[in-house]
């Protein structure tokens, strides 16, 4: 008599995948968030200081931070649209949030002449001053990205690229587009916690 060998056969656990273009798009938002970090950090530290004068944020900031908000929400529209493919609502989800975007950064130029007018100067005067247009001077320019980001999707809904099957693009304008909203929200709080 004969005994077979019983072998058990483990089934091959795939690995975990994600598309090198969105990992990308992560990896640079982590190295974004830890630029913040340390200029907060540093914030935080220097605010200790002797000399340190209070920040005074422009009212316009706050209605900038309205205007991010929505823009989130429109692109949230968009993107629900897309998966659905209800592509005139994409494309008037989209048009909306670019509208909201440029608007944005048009209020943070705004918010500078506000900020001239309260004598808060990016040099000569106290370094806090210096610390907000560094904070929102850089996050303006990274909302410039996301707008021109925005734009390409924006150009393939008109060429009726994006849609149920094709998502990656408005995935990841989505991904950073909100990463840059929650950004926002941080530092427009962090600000006002800590004048």
């Amino acid at each position: 008599m004969e005994i077979k060998e019983l072998k058990i056969v483990e089934e091959a656990k795939k690995p975990l995948s994600m598309n090198p273009k969105k990992f990308a798009l992560w990896l640079f938002m982590v190295s974004v968030m830890m630029l913040f970090g340390a200029w907060t950090s540093a914030y935080l530290v220097k605010r200790a200081d002797a000399g340190w004068a209070e920040i005074v944020l422009p009212e316009r900031f706050l209605i900038n931070t309205i205007i991010i908000v929505a823009s989130s929400i429109s692109l949230i529209i968009a993107y629900r649209a897309a998966k659905k493919d209800n592509l005139s609502r994409v494309k008037t989800g989209l048009i909306l949030t670019f509208v909201l975007g440029v608007a944005f950064v048009a209020g943070q130029i705004l918010g500078y002449g506000d900020l001239i007018r309260l004598n808060e100067y990016f040099t000569g005067g106290a370094v806090s001053h210096s610390f907000i247009y560094v904070l929102t001077g850089v996050h303006g320019l990274h909302m410039i990205s996301g707008i021109i980001f925005l734009g390409l999707v924006l150009a393939d809904a008109f060429r009726y690229r994006i849609h149920s099957k094709n998502m990656l693009r408005l995935e990841m304008c989505s991904t950073y587009w909100h990463f840059l909203g929650g950004l926002w929200l941080y530092l427009f709080v962090f600000l006002k916690l800590y004048p």
